[in-house]
């Protein structure tokens, strides 16, 4: 990825209401196109009595994205456009959103449209918790018993996490670290061990994480 960006963390779900037209906003994150043409299938299937299902979703993120709305039958601009437009303001990337629209009976006229469909995109993208994706090891090691409590203040100290421990003549842990982390983490046992330990990289692999 070219530039830092964040994702949606969940799914979420918020309600708007504009001259007794409903506006249901729902954003979810969404790793590839495959995953956002599941989600509007989805929504679409769950919300079949609509007068409207506008999707827009952006795959990827900072300079390397792709992206996609339809107005879904509404008035061409009037939709779809501007909740792409929003989305894409905020930052967020790896996102989907669908916005079921329930005609009130009065029309909203082009202007009304879009005020209303840039609201309702607003809503959910304001309230969503983001994430990030981080690039991580999964590492393991092995250490004794009297190193334990020790090992797991280091593992904290370098924004890492236990995921597993083995306790058997020694304790095997599986561990995870950013690798922006792990070196300081390296160090940091070879201290504490004069040397004599040093964790294995198994895995590499990418974590979202809440920001």
């Amino acid at each position: 990825m070219s530039n830092p960006y964040t994702i949606p963390l969940t799914e979420i779900r918020r309600e708007h209401e504009a001259m007794r037209s409903r506006f249901i906003a729902t954003l979810a994150p969404a790793f590839s196109i495959d995953e956002a043409r599941t989600f509007m299938a989805r929504i679409r299937k769950e919300f079949s009595d609509a007068s409207h299902n506008v999707p827009v979703y952006i795959i990827g993120g900072g300079n390397t994205v792709t992206e996609y709305f339809s107005d879904d039958g509404e008035p061409s601009g009037t939709s779809g456009k501007p909740a792409l437009t929003v989305l894409r303001g905020s930052g967020l990337g790896d996102a989907v959103l669908v916005i079921t629209r329930y005609f009130g009976g009065t029309l909203l006229g082009t202007g009304g449209l879009v005020k209303a469909y840039t609201e309702a995109a607003q809503a959910v993208v304001h309230a969503v918790e983001r994430g990030k994706r981080v690039p991580v090891y999964v590492t393991m090691m092995a250490i004794p018993y009297n190193f334990l409590e020790r090992l797991r203040l280091l593992v904290s100290k370098n924004h890492g996490k236990v995921l597993g421990e083995d306790f058997a003549a020694d304790i095997t842990l599986t561990l995870q670290f950013p690798i922006v982390d792990y070196e300081a983490f390296q160090a940091d046992i070879r201290e504490l061990s004069a040397g004599k330990i040093q964790a294995e990289v198994i895995e590499t692999k990418e974590e979202v994480i809440k920001v």
